[in-house]
């Protein structure tokens, strides 16, 4: 089978490399699955510059969330296990935690609804609890992530400022239903959200980027506001002057969604049959901006790393039809 796979830590263009090799053997609880999808993760990136929570041993092949066939005939999704992950035509998964892909999106939606919906519901809902008619701020709005946040947010009856970087990336914030969208490039972000909000301020921020966002995120939440810090896209880890949280009363709120497959999975399993419902009524979709061959995921990776991309961007192997 063909795979991509990294033999040194380094950028995903640089070092990712396509190869033939053997299929992989499935151990004790994991399946075997031919790959129909593979959805592009920024963790794909950190990976391979050996920068990710998770290290794998050299070789590797990146691509932790999948839609699969099992060799029963199963349409799945699943965050492969390393260091056989999805970009590849296939990969193996843990048996126990395989999900039946919604019927109402086609293979690479379905790629693409695991990591980031999973993440944007347990932190919109479970962490920074969400109310019907808040303020939700949204960084890189137009990206993998927080396209699934200001979706999620709608579907939850949630006003949503939408923060992102250009014009091509406004429109796509607007097509997908932000309310308000904020250009940073061109916009003061702090007086923007503060106008928006007639001087109070966001109740909940969904903050996937960190650095200089989450800065001007303590700047414009609200009182009794929760921020909510899911990644550091930018490279910078900020250090939160607590005595400002103190003096206006906000909450600092972290998520690692992966923690709940470990402590939580049945949690797990009931947001995921929320998603399946919410995507049966047309109020989640992922944004699937590009479907690449699988020839050019190497490129593809180097692209998010670099975020150039809006939406998803999802491999498709050779005679993969999504």
């Amino acid at each position: 089978m063909q795979a991509w796979r990294v033999h040194r830590n380094g950028e995903p263009g640089e070092v990712m490399r396509l190869e033939e090799t053997d299929r992989p053997e499935p151990g004790e609880g994991q399946v075997l699955l031919r790959v129909r999808a593979a959805n592009v993760n920024f963790p794909d990136a950190l990976l391979c510059r050996g920068q990710y929570q998770v290290t794998p041993p050299l070789p590797f092949t990146p691509g932790v969330e999948v839609c699969g066939e099992t060799e029963d005939g199963r349409r799945v999704i699943a965050t492969p296990t390393l260091p056989y992950g999805g970009f590849a035509e296939y990969a193996v998964a843990d048996e126990a935690a395989l999900l039946p892909a919604p019927d109402a999106l086609d293979d690479a939606e379905a790629a693409a609804l695991h990591i980031g919906y999973q993440t944007g519901w347990f932190g919109l809902h479970r962490r920074a609890n969400l109310r019907e008619g808040e303020t939700l701020l949204v960084h890189a709005a137009s990206g993998g992530v927080g396209s699934a946040a200001v979706q999620l947010g709608k579907a939850a009856g949630a006003r949503v400022i939408g923060v992102v970087g250009g014009p091509e990336k406004a429109a796509v914030a607007r097509e997908l239903g932000c309310d308000v969208v904020v250009d940073r490039r061109e916009d003061d972000v702090v007086t923007a959200v503060k106008d928006a909000t007639g001087g109070r301020g966001a109740d909940v921020v969904y903050d996937p980027v960190g650095g200089d966002a989450y800065v001007k995120s303590a700047k414009c939440v609200a009182f009794e506001g929760r921020i909510l810090v899911v990644g550091f896209a930018s490279g910078a880890i900020p250090s939160p002057a607590l005595n400002h949280a103190l003096v206006k009363n906000y909450s600092i709120v972290g998520l690692h969604w992966g923690l709940y497959n470990r402590k939580d999975p049945r949690a797990v399993l009931r947001c995921h049959e929320t998603l399946t419902g919410l995507a049966a009524e047309g109020l989640i979709k992922p944004l699937v901006s590009d479907r690449v061959p699988l020839k050019d995921a190497a490129h593809a990776v180097q692209r998010v790393a670099d975020g150039t991309t809006t939406g998803r961007l999802v491999v498709l192997p050779e005679g993969a039809t999504a």
